[in-house]
């Protein structure tokens, strides 16, 4: 097979359909557009969701009540459960915890939450703590710091 023996698929190249020829052409008289009204006319275009003039449904249906936070900071949460696998005397940062796999990303901030129980003394280096946290890191004989 050479070059010039290529062809495009069948159908993959339709010439624009001209409309507006004369009746002899089969799109002529009106052209596709049917006869009277506002698709017919030049211009005549209608707006996404228009429901000829009944109420339409964006407008029917209850707004949602409320606002979204822009200026919302999301954590990723830690239980010190979770921690407890860490030998005593280690210095936990997120980028310990990413490379151990408890958290997925380092871009985002870690709060450390207060479900489970922390057999050894362990230093935890966080964003956030909550206060069952805090308990439960320093009863255990660890100590907190923030970022």
């Amino acid at each position: 097979m050479k070059q010039h023996e290529l062809s495009g698929n069948i159908g993959s190249r339709t010439r624009r359909r001209r409309v507006g020829r004369g009746d002899g052409s089969g799109r002529g008289n009106y052209s596709g557009r049917g006869m009277k009204g506002q698709k017919s006319r030049s211009g005549g275009k209608l707006r996404r969701g228009f429901a000829g003039g009944t109420l339409p449904m964006m407008k029917a249906l209850p707004m949602l009540r409320g606002f979204t936070n822009i200026f919302r900071v999301e954590y990723q949460e830690v239980n010190i459960g979770r921690l407890g696998y860490f030998p005593a005397g280690t210095t936990v940062t997120p980028e310990i915890l990413k490379e151990s796999g408890i958290i997925k990303s380092i871009r985002k901030p870690v709060k450390i939450l207060g479900r489970g129980e922390l057999g050894n003394s362990i230093k935890v280096i966080a964003h956030k703590f909550s206060k069952s946290a805090k308990l439960g890191i320093e009863s255990a004989g660890g100590s907190i710091e923030s970022l």
